[in-house]
């Protein structure tokens, strides 16, 4: 039996995590997985403030101990001085994937010209894929899943394609999706038959 996928997400904001206003980061992302992944799942939260630090301890636990293969993080991405999330990514990873922050960039560019001001990025630490998400439910949604016209036809791929096979090259279970939300690309060479029809 495969491994069931192990996602961390963490939101991280000064303000949620004191309680000032309610996180909605997290919930929004838990909502998304819920309808994106087809294979079995389960989520370990997190909510943390803008301290770096923090944020990488957070991190470095959530892919040693706590056994995440992904972990998401919600916030903390832009210019302003309490903004360290990639800086505290990027201490922690093994290898950089930029290729992820610039397609996230670019997603959002389609909806906001200030798409240019984050800073989000990914890494590898270990056998686990972490990714920088900006903090908006809308924002996150469309740069997961990508950009669709008015008849839902896909126009631009969601960063997620590309997730499934990125945790296979590290070592994590394999993931398949809903292909109506997010179609996991892989090459043919490492395509497994579906598990319904096994």
């Amino acid at each position: 039996m495969d491994e069931m996928l192990r996602i961390g997400v963490v939101s991280i904001s000064d303000r949620a995590s004191a309680g000032v206003y309610e996180d909605k980061g997290v919930p929004a992302l838990l909502e998304w997985f819920g309808a994106a992944i087809a294979s079995p799942w389960e989520a370990v939260q997190r909510l943390i403030p803008d301290e770096q630090a923090v944020i990488e301890q957070t991190l470095i636990e959530l892919a040693g101990e706590g056994g995440c293969h992904l972990v998401l993080t919600t916030g903390g991405t832009g210019p302003a001085p309490r903004d360290v999330t990639p800086e505290a990514t990027l201490a922690v990873g093994d290898k950089e994937m930029p290729g992820f922050g610039e397609e996230m960039r670019r997603i959002s560019r389609h909806f906001v010209p200030t798409a240019i001001l984050s800073r989000q990025t990914a890494v590898v630490r270990g056998k686990c894929l972490i990714i920088n998400l900006p903090g908006q439910p809308k924002a996150i949604r469309e740069i997961l899943e990508g950009l669709r016209d008015a008849e839902g036809k896909l126009l631009v791929e969601g960063i997620f394609a590309a997730v499934p096979y990125c945790i296979d090259l590290i070592g994590g279970p394999y993931v398949e999706t809903h292909e109506g939300v997010s179609k996991a690309f892989r090459p043919k060479s490492a395509l497994r038959q579906p598990a319904a029809e096994c």
